[in-house]
């Protein structure tokens, strides 16, 4: 009888033993699962909107699961969850006053749904260097696949005259114009634009050479791809961000911007002569964008609450028709503002949008300022933290002096090693996970601009692959700044013991 104890205290270790084990294995499963839900989410969304969004579905349940099942994954509150509730909130009450509540009601619920859905499952999901490279390998996957079909369409040719994406009267040269798996050149351009901020982000970031020549590269692709779009709005607001970039942070970027965008415009005067008819009434788009937003400044007038009900604007506008009044026939539906501000408030209210743009340009300042620590920064606090030591070099004293006269010739001398193929691919098959964080931030913070200028002639987040590709982006940006401050806590934390 004396060793039964010692036999059920055996017995009660091993089960635990064995439970712990279990609950590895499990979580490495629900990795796994994840880690392809995140790559087909991110690699669907630019080519197959439907599979993305069962991808996200698929993703979102297991996301559920983990955090029911799994008891190392706690669920974790985003920086901006309480502006997306009220703009959640107040899309839905304005299906109260629209003109179809049962059309509303379905469009707020196919849109809004999923929309909180991608919030949700990068939110919850993005957390370690292994999803982050998931999800940008993804993303750059399928903005390859876009980039290359867009060089298709524009070297065997698209007939777009007779589409309403361009005067073809004002403008006769002007034959076609891409748009790639997207549903027109705007909204394509408007994609690349988001591509670019991120490419440059990340190259702004990495110093490894080879990496910084693959996303030159992509750079320069994507703006051929963007001038092939003929799109001008897209193409004055990426040229305002890495203007802006270039006068505020960096001078190389300017001229860069100066020179790449000069020889565009000098390759293709067409490109050139639409991108001047802006500022001129040669196009009626320009004309009828300013007539537009008239009509919507009226509804937001008449309905400043609650607005005129979720996707209700195509229903409103022939109330507010000044310009058209019927004479292009009754075919024509408006769908939207051509304005991102105006559309919101127009469609919930004041309230509501200004709760959604709490939540944008939040998310677009929190990326700008998330910042994470490179091994060499993280050296150096080291460093600066720590006691002075008896090998210190001390500009106080003349033996040391010589000492590091000695030290920084010697490192003068020293040779770089030679950069060939196998140095290259190197650098391109590893990408250091710190880098990539704040490149990536940095990227989303310029991404968000750029929605935001292109915001004021168009609306991009009509279109749901795009308004998709923002929430992914808004609630990665919410991770990676989640994850920066904890690790700046634990970096004071070492600092201060």
């Amino acid at each position: 009888m004396p060793d039964t104890p010692g036999k059920e205290a055996i017995t009660q270790a091993e089960a635990r033993v064995l439970e712990d084990l279990r609950a590895k294995r499990r979580a490495r499963q629900f990795d796994r699962w994840l880690g392809w839900a995140i790559v087909a989410v991110g690699f669907a969304l630019a080519l197959s909107p439907g599979a993305a969004t069962a991808a996200l579905l698929v993703g979102s349940a297991l996301t559920l699961w983990r955090l029911r099942a799994d008891p190392a994954m706690h669920f974790r509150r985003l920086p901006f969850d309480i502006p997306v509730l009220i703009f959640a909130g107040f899309g839905a009450a304005s299906i109260l006053v629209s003109p179809d509540p049962a059309f509303s009601f379905y469009n707020y619920y196919n849109l809004v749904g999923v929309y909180l859905l991608m919030y949700f499952f990068i939110g919850q999901n993005l957390r370690t260097g292994r999803e982050l490279k998931l999800l940008i390998a993804s993303l750059a996957a399928s903005a390859l696949l876009c980039v290359l079909y867009g060089f298709y369409q524009f070297a065997f040719g698209i007939d777009t005259s007779a589409m309403k994406w361009v005067d073809g009267e004002a403008f006769p040269e002007l034959r076609k114009r891409v748009f790639s798996t997207w549903e027109n050149p705007n909204i394509f351009a408007g994609y690349l634009d988001v591509m670019m901020c991120l490419v440059f982000g990340v190259f702004l970031r990495v110093k490894a050479r080879g990496q910084r020549l693959v996303l030159a590269l992509a750079l320069l692709a994507l703006a051929a791809c963007l001038a092939m779009t003929y799109a001008r709005g897209a193409c004055l607001a990426i040229a305002a961000v890495f203007v802006a970039y270039g006068a505020l942070r960096d001078w190389r970027v300017l001229v860069t911007c100066v020179l790449v965008g000069g020889g565009i415009l000098a390759l293709d005067p067409a490109l050139l002569e639409r991108m001047t008819s802006v500022f001129t009434r040669l196009d009626t788009s320009s004309e009828m964008r300013l007539a537009f937003w008239e009509s919507t400044v009226a509804m937001i007038a008449d309905h400043p609450f609650l607005g005129i009900g979720w996707g209700a604007y195509w229903m409103v506008y022939p109330l507010y028709d000044f310009y058209m009044q019927g004479a292009a026939g009754t075919t024509i539906k408006i769908v939207h503002a051509h304005n991102m501000y105006l559309n919101y408030a127009a469609e919930i209210g004041i309230i509501g949008a200004l709760a959604f743009f709490w939540f944008f340009f939040g998310t677009l300042v929190t990326a700008l300022r998330t910042r994470f620590l490179t091994p060499e920064e993280i050296e150096r606090e080291a460093q600066a933290g720590r006691a002075p030591q008896p090998t210190d070099l001390s500009p106080e004293s003349g033996i040391d002096e010589e000492l590091r006269a000695v030290h920084e010739s010697v490192a003068a001398r020293t040779e770089a090693p030679a950069w060939n193929w196998a140095a290259f691919r190197a650098e391109v098959s590893h990408w250091e996970e710190r880098r990539l964080a704040s490149g990536f931030a940095l990227g989303i913070g310029l991404a968000l601009v750029s929605i935001a200028l292109n915001g004021l002639t168009d609306d991009l987040l009509f279109n749901i692959p795009s308004s998709l590709l923002m929430w992914m982006l808004a609630a990665a940006a919410a991770s990676l700044s989640l994850v920066s401050k904890r690790e700046q806590a634990a970096t004071r934390k070492e600092q201060q013991t």
